[in-house]
This record gives C-alpha cells, structure tokens and sequence, in this order.
C-alpha cells in the first residue's frame, strides 16, 4: 500500500478504473488509427468526473487535490492510452485556475471541467523548439483586441481542441519577459487548425496538429494573468507537468513489468519457461529493484508538491530519471517478448514506442541536465 493516498483516493481511484476498462479499452484500437479520441468520449469523461480534477467546485470542477490527478494520470497508463487529459485537465485548467481573471475562469473552467470543451496549450514553433524565448508569434494590442499572428507546431488536442492558450510575443524586443498567454477559441476567424492530425511514430490516439494564426482578432480580456508574464507563469507551472510525466513513466514501468513478468511465466523456448533463463531473472529482478526506487522517489515528491510544491530542480530530476528508465526497461521488457513484443496486439509494443517522446516532451533530458547542473557551484 502506498502512504500517500486516502480511502478515499483509493475509492476514486476505483471509479477511474471501472470508467478506463468501460469506455477506453474495447475502443483503443479504433481511437488509434482514427489518430484521435472522439469528442464524445471527452464528455462521457467530464461526467465521470475524470477530467479537470483539481478545478474547485464553484468553477464546475471536483474539487479534489493533485493526488486525483496522478490516480487518473496512473490508470490511463495502466490501460496503454496516450490520451490528451494531462494537457487539458494538468496545465491548461491550472493556467486558467492561477492567473485568469473571474470572468475568464467562470467562462472557461466549466465547460473545461465537463468536456464540452477540450482545452490546448501552445507554445512550440518549427524554429524554436525547447527554446521558448525565441518563439516569433506575436500578439499585437489593437484597441480593446489583441491580433495574433504566428505559426505553432506539435499541439497535443490540436484538432479537438475547442480553446487554446497560446504563447505569444506582446513586447518582441524583450524577449523571456515579452511573452504572454492568449485564450483562442475554435472558430474565431483566422485560427486555423492543420486538416488532420500529424503523423507521429507513437502516441496515435492523441490527435496533435500545427496550429495557424492569420491575424487573429481576440478581446482583450482572453489575456492570461498580466502583459509580458506569460514566461514566468510557464516557468511557475512546468515542474507539476515535468512531475506529472514521472508519475506516468513510472505507472507504465509497473504495468509493463507485471505483464511482461505474466509472459515469461507462460511462454516456453527450447522447453523451459522464458523466465526460468538466468537472464531472465537478472534482468527482471534488476528491473524489479530499480522501478521501486523510483516508485519511491516519485511518492515522496508528490507529498513534496502537495505541501509545497516541488522546485524547478527537483521536478527536472524526477522526469529526467523517471524518463530514461522508461525507455531503458520497455526495451528490456520488450525483449523478453521476443516476436510478440513488436506487435501491436501486445500492450509493450505500444508503450515502448509511446514513450520515445516522453524523453523530449516537457523539457528534453538535455535540457533538464542542463537544468540541474545549475545548482552546481
């Protein structure tokens, strides 16, 4: 049992489980070569109260705490689906919840919270990547409007998305403290979303598109927090979503492990069980001891963050490591299934080629080494 939940955690985590094996399991397959989710799925998601479980009540949310949120970040994972959730419900309800005015909140949240609307966030462009400070999008004040022009690549809920926060330039000549974050809706004249879901290697059912703005004409109350604050805000806000990644890699570790534990106790080579192979042993008992370490660093960071809040250092550690051991031990595990772990009808082929970005996204390992080495003196 793990220390950090309540019965009632427990009990909602129950729920999520019952709705994952309901409503996403017998549709995956089909989710996956749509290359989306259907919004339909989306509201039956807001009815069972999966989506936006840290939005208090009187913005139409659950009102529960970070710890609902990694439940539902952990069961997602344990049924092998890259759903865009953490980005609507982990950083775009936050954003709005922390620094948009009431008016934006009681507009917005709402329909966030009930899957009427799928929320995005969009900060990468094909010339700029990681580095965010560079980003050429701008948003021009125009009376009582802003007028946005820019190009954003790599948008996760990009084609569903019903509203976007976007990063853009209000001052271009100040670079980091010239950014601010701009509400866009769907249909807003001049938002243009690519005409079907870019192509990636993994992550098939999480739609993500470019996304374009031909001067795009918004009120001024869609701004986000104040003018030029939208890279702090970023800064504020990325150690729960780099936090959010290691609970997820570390959910898959422990799912894919026990399935692969499964496999070689059943499957024979030359006679004898896979698993009753030296190799086999060493390297799931190594496997084994390594991902409950982890299991324990991410728990104690979690209570960390609910106390707190983790630090920019601690939450780059936690996805940098939890990240890397992802990829190191699907491919173990995938191994050991031999010709059945490249097949899609087996949950390890789709992890192992799902958690290649994971690596990238939210900060590449590169980046967060960079990150940490900052402590040094």
């Amino acid at each position: 049992m793990r220390s950090i939940f309540s019965e009632d955690h427990e009990i909602f985590r129950e729920q999520v489980r019952r709705f994952c094996d309901r409503e996403i399991v017998p549709n995956l397959r089909e989710w996956e070569r749509a290359g989306l989710t259907p919004r339909s799925f989306w509201r039956k998601a807001g009815e069972a109260g999966v989506l936006c479980t840290t939005i208090p009540e009187q913005y139409g949310g659950p009102g529960g705490d970070f710890l609902h949120a990694c439940i539902v970040t952990e069961e997602l994972a344990r049924v092998g689906i890259s759903v865009g959730f953490p980005v609507h419900s982990d950083m775009v309800s936050p954003y709005l919840l922390h620094y948009a005015s009431e008016e934006l909140k009681h507009y917005l949240l709402p329909r966030l919270c009930s899957g009427e609307l799928i929320g995005s966030i969009a900060m990468t462009e094909p010339g700029s990547g990681s580095d965010l400070k560079s980003m050429s999008t701008t948003a021009t004040q125009d009376g009582n409007d802003w007028i946005i022009n820019g190009q954003k690549v790599w948008i996760t809920n990009g084609i569903n998305c019903g509203v976007v926060l976007v990063a853009c330039k209000t001052d271009p000549s100040a670079g980091a403290k010239g950014v601010s974050l701009i509400a866009v809706e769907e249909g807003t004249p001049g938002f243009i979303k690519s005409s079907k879901p870019m192509e990636k290697i993994g992550l098939h059912a999480q739609d993500t598109a470019e996304l374009f703005f031909d001067n795009v004409r918004v009120p001024a109350r869609n701004l986000i927090g104040e003018k030029n604050r939208g890279f702090i805000y970023l800064v504020e806000q990325l150690p729960q979503e780099r936090l959010v990644i290691a609970v997820r890699s570390t959910a898959i570790l422990e799912t894919q492990l026990s399935a692969t534990l499964q496999y070689v106790s059943e499957r024979k080579v030359f006679g004898n069980r896979i698993l009753d192979f030296q190799n086999t042993k060493f390297n799931l008992a190594e496997a084994k001891a390594y991902i409950g370490m982890l299991r324990a660093y991410v728990d104690s960071l979690i209570s960390v963050h609910l106390q707190q809040g983790v630090t920019v250092e601690q939450a780059a550690s936690a996805k940098l490591v939890a990240t890397e051991m992802l990829g190191k031990y699907l491919d173990t595990f995938l191994q050991l299934h031999g010709g059945y772990g490249y097949s899609a009808e087996y949950g390890i082929g789709r992890a192992w080629v799902d958690a290649r970005v994971s690596r990238i996204a939210g900060g590449a390992s590169e980046v967060l080494k960079d990150i940490i080495s900052r402590s040094f003196k």
